[in-house]
């Protein structure tokens, strides 16, 4: 059985790549841009995002609507980049993207094996099988929620590796003391780009059971915690672009609508 599928000359590669902490595989999908096969001596920046489920499909999105990077690819004409959508563990997905133990201590503690994962296997991997540019400036990185946590977590646990954050509704909140102290103790190379995007009205009923405080200012005070942590750190507000969108709701639609703007951003 063929593992890739075209969409207008956009080829998407399916991979399955062992994770050794779950003894189990997980699904890697690769995105590559429209003239990769014809320019053969040409290689690509890539960005790699969490909760692959999302990534390139509305129906395999929880919520009914994804990230809609096949679309947006096309219209932009898929200039000159690789994505990879990584699948999310299912249930275990709040333990995974969740590299301390939430305060109300129901998830968390695998985010530090899933990072070592991506960094010491799903890269190399990707590095190895396609044409990239593996450098810093040429790896980013994206994800919304507890996709975000991780995602800003990785940036700092691996300054050397990530050039490019995308840090969307960020869900610090969950164990924000130990993400602050964190972030402040392991500075981003100094030209690291960080984008960091929430709404104003993020709350919703999932997120009331882990806390009794207002939802929608919680993600609002996390995104502006972690904008402060990152000065605190030393990074130059220079590389640092905050967007706090006044009605916006915790939604791929709204990812998705500034997917393409991060991705400009982390390219320029």
């Amino acid at each position: 059985m063929r593992n890739y599928f075209y969409y207008n000359q956009l080829k998407l590669k399916t991979h399955y790549i062992d994770i050794p902490y779950e003894e189990s595989i997980r699904k890697v999908r690769v995105l590559l841009p429209k003239d990769y096969d014809q320019e053969t001596d040409v290689s690509y920046p890539v960005i790699y995002m969490h909760d692959g489920q999302n990534v390139f499909y509305s129906k395999e999105s929880y919520s009914g609507y994804s990230w809609k990077v096949i679309p947006l690819l096309k219209k932009k004409d898929a200039s000159k980049v690789i994505i990879v959508g990584i699948n999310n563990a299912g249930k275990k997905r709040l333990d995974e993207y969740g590299p301390w133990v939430f305060d109300d201590k129901s998830h968390g503690g695998l985010g530090k094996a899933y990072a070592e994962w991506v960094v010491d296997v799903v890269k190399p991997f990707v590095d190895q099988h396609y044409r990239t540019k593996p450098e810093r400036e040429n790896t980013m990185l994206a994800g919304s929620s507890m996709g975000g946590l991780i995602t800003a977590y990785m940036g700092a646990r691996y300054p050397e590796v990530f050039g490019s954050l995308g840090v969307f509704s960020l869900a610090s909140w969950l164990s924000e003391k130990e993400f602050l102290q964190f972030i402040e103790a392991h500075p981003l190379h100094p030209q690291t780009k960080v984008y960091i995007q929430v709404g104003t009205h993020e709350g919703n009923a999932t997120d009331e059971k882990f806390t009794d405080t207002n939802i929608n200012q919680a993600y609002i005070n996390s995104s502006l915690w972690y904008y402060e942590a990152l000065i605190r750190s030393g990074h130059h507000p220079d590389n640092i672009w905050l967007r706090v969108l006044f009605g916006e709701t915790h939604s791929e639609k709204f990812w998705a609508d500034h997917f393409g703007e991060y991705l400009q951003y982390s390219l320029d």
